[in-house]
C-alpha cells in the first residue's frame, strides 16, 4: 500500500498543479480555486488550450486502442497519468482485452487518491497505482514489475509528461532508461507540446511563473529524438490530431497543431 504520511505537505493547494489545471481545462471538477484561476489566465492568453487538452485525450484513446487491438499489447505502463476522466487507459485497453494489466504512475497525491478510488479493473485484468516521479525511472520500473512482466511486451505511455522536465534534468536520458527496460515487441506512445506558437509560449511562461511545477515546450524535431531507435508506426511523428484520426468522428480540434505525437515499436 502507498505510504500517504507525507501527502498533506505535498498537496500544495496554494499553488496550481499541472494535473489539476489540466483537469479544469478538460471541464473536470477535481481542482482547487488556484488551479481554475491559473487555467483562466492561460485561456485568456491562449483560448485554444482547451481544444488541445481534448485533442490530447483523444490521442490517448486512439493510441491505446491501437496498442490493445492491432498491436496485441496486454500490459501498459502509464507515466504521468493525470486525474481520472473519461476513457482512461485501463478502460480503453480492458474494453478490448479484459485481461490487460495497467500500472498508473503519478507523484501528485490528488491524482493517486482519485485513481485509487475510481480506477477499477476488470476481474480478469489488474490496475496498480504507483506514487513515483518520472525523474526516478529505477523506482518506477522496480515497482511496476510487481504488476507487469518485463519479459513480455509492454505499452509505455508518455503523454505530456516529459515536457514537465527542463533540458538540464536530462529528459532524453530518463526516456532512454525507461525504453531500455522494455522487452522487444514493446511500444512507446509519446506526445508533448511544441514551441510553434508565440501565444502558447507566452501562456506557458505565465503558468510556469506561478505553478508548483513547470512545462517546457520544445521544437518537434527535439521531441522526435525521444523516440530515437524505435520504429515509428505510420504516420510517424505528426500533430497529435493527425495520428490515425477517427474518420467517423468530427474532430473540431484538428486545426490546433501545437502538440505532436507518435507511437514507436522497440524491435
Amino acid at each position: 500500500m502507498t505510504d500517504r504520511s507525507d501527502w498533506d505537505g505535498r498537496l500544495q493547494t496554494d499553488r496550481p498543479h499541472s494535473a489539476r489545471v489540466w483537469n479544469y481545462l478538460l471541464g473536470g471538477k477535481d481542482h482547487y480555486p488556484v488551479d481554475s484561476e491559473t487555467g483562466d489566465v492561460i485561456l485568456r492568453m491562449f483560448p485554444e488550450i482547451a481544444a488541445i487538452a481534448r485533442q490530447q485525450r483523444s490521442f490517448l484513446v486512439r493510441t491505446v486502442t491501437f496498442l490493445a487491438g492491432e498491436a496485441g499489447i496486454r500490459q501498459f505502463l502509464d507515466v504521468g497519468t493525470g486525474l481520472p476522466t473519461a476513457n482512461n487507459t485501463h478502460e480503453v485497453a480492458q474494453g478490448i482485452a479484459p485481461d490487460s494489466r495497467i500500472v498508473y504512475v503519478d507523484n501528485d497525491p490528488v491524482v493517486l487518491v482519485h485513481a485509487d478510488a475510481l480506477l477499477r479493473s476488470t476481474p480478469e485484468g489488474k490496475c496498480a497505482y504507483l506514487d513515483a516521479d518520472v525523474r526516478d525511472p529505477r523506482k518506477i520500473l522496480a515497482q511496476a514489475a510487481r504488476t507487469v512482466d518485463f519479459d513480455e511486451p509492454i505499452g509505455l505511455i508518455l503523454l505530456g509528461i516529459i515536457g514537465q522536465l527542463p533540458d538540464e534534468e536530462e529528459p532524453e536520458r530518463i526516456v532512454a532508461e525507461l525504453i531500455d527496460a522494455l522487452p522487444p515487441g514493446s511500444y512507446v506512445a509519446f506526445s508533448d507540446g511544441t514551441d510553434t506558437s508565440d501565444k502558447l509560449t507566452s501562456a506557458i511562461t505565465a503558468y510556469n511563473a506561478q505553478s508548483a511545477n513547470s512545462y517546457h515546450l520544445r521544437p518537434p524535431e527535439q521531441i522526435g529524438r525521444f523516440l530515437q531507435g524505435l520504429s515509428l508506426v505510420e504516420p510517424g511523428l505528426v500533430r497529435s490530431a493527425d495520428w490515425r484520426p477517427d474518420p467517423d468522428t468530427a474532430d473540431i480540434t484538428r486545426d490546433q497543431g501545437h502538440a505532436v505525437g507518435a507511437v514507436g515499436l522497440k524491435e
